[in-house]
């Protein structure tokens, strides 16, 4: 199935939920939406979902105009945060809901349930009811209830937000290897970094109604086209800069508040310019030269620690040790330099680096 929207937006009184929303979406997509709460990644789905009609602007699918087709005939299956089975049917039944209200008959519901309740592994919890169950194992029938609908457009709201951590992990895997076999194009909406950065074909990052950015994972963490997106998709360091010029290859130099000199990734800026270099914690070392810091606290993460400093500069710079590495002690003086490739260099925003990257 596929979407496109239009020129797509939501009031509610002079309030924008969503604003100015193009997108296009292919066959068979694992699309996820993410950004901040109350960013309209909900009113987004709903929108394409027929569970909103939109103020402005059109919604296509496989190029049919539906912006004022009913929910009830737009055939896409909806998961919720909240997970929504009926408490007094069994596994089976919430399961042969659809194919039930559909008219087919017992043995065709019976056989359609089986087979979903087979993918979503959850077969031998049939006879279940909802309050036997985890919380991993009530989405799973969630999800498995709208497959069965047999729609080819499945909604994704934050269905795994209430999951403890590590169930979250186990079916955010299982619900893209499903989806992918059976080729139902998705729409996924977390505010989860990790979790789209790892299901996810592409990403839309929302904010404040509006769209920021649209590319793969690998993309988006990478080549980030604004600050925000580098700052909300990952983990990075961000400091304020001034360009200084470029080098023979083309890498932009810049000056630290400090001060020092620093190479960076190509940009279009050019010497003068007001700019804040990003550069992720994996990508900053310590060195026997470089930026002068002071070490503020170090934190295990399991397989590395995460060094957090204060620099010469009065920035707050983050940077990654093996688990095997000598341990830096609070206070200990360190030279931090960085991967000059993997230094990304923004305009500095007029209205400042603070509201740049403010979620709300």
């Amino acid at each position: 199935m596929k979407i496109r929207m239009e020129n797509v937006s939501m009031k509610f009184g002079d309030f924008y939920a969503a604003k100015d929303i193009n997108i296009s979406i292919s066959k068979g997509e694992y699309l996820t939406i993410l950004g901040p709460s109350g960013c309209g990644k909900t009113t987004l789905i709903k929108m394409i979902s027929g569970i909103l009609r939109p103020t402005e602007g059109c919604i296509f699918v496989d190029g049919e105009d539906v912006t004022d087709t009913h929910l009830e005939d737009r055939d896409t299956g909806y998961v919720f945060q909240n997970i929504a089975l009926f408490p007094n049917m069994t596994v089976s039944d919430n399961v042969g809901y659809s194919p039930r209200v559909r008219d087919m008959t017992k043995d065709e519901t019976a056989s359609v349930s089986e087979e979903y309740l087979k993918l979503v592994k959850m077969l031998d919890r049939a006879g279940a009811i909802p309050k036997e169950l985890s919380g991993g194992e009530q989405q799973k029938v969630a999800i498995a209830r709208a497959l069965a609908s047999g729609s080819k457009l499945l909604m994704l709201d934050e269905p795994l937000s209430a999951l403890d951590a590590r169930v979250r992990v186990e079916l955010r895997y299982d619900m893209r290897r499903l989806v992918k076999k059976l080729g139902i194009t998705v729409l996924h909406v977390t505010h989860d970094q990790e979790e789209a950065m790892s299901v996810s074909d592409r990403i839309i990052l929302m904010r404040a109604g509006r769209i920021v950015e649209i590319g793969t994972p690998l993309d988006m963490y990478r080549n980030p086209g604004s600050i925000f997106a580098a700052y909300f998709i990952g983990e990075t360091n961000l400091l304020e800069c001034t360009v200084s010029g470029k080098t023979k290859t083309g890498k932009t130099v810049v000056r630290l508040r400090g001060g020092q000199m620093v190479r960076a990734a190509k940009s279009v800026l050019t010497e003068g310019d007001a700019a804040v270099i990003s550069v992720r914690p994996e990508n900053v070392y310590a060195a026997k030269e470089g930026l002068k810091a002071e070490v503020t606290e170090v934190v295990f993460m399991g397989t590395y620690r995460r060094v957090r400093t204060v620099a010469e500069t009065n920035d707050y710079l983050e940077y990654n040790i093996s688990s095997d590495d000598e341990i830096p002690k609070i206070g200990d003086k360190v030279h931090l330099v960085f991967n000059k490739k993997a230094t990304m260099v923004f305009p500095r925003p007029e209205k400042g680096l603070k509201e740049a990257i403010e979620l709300e």
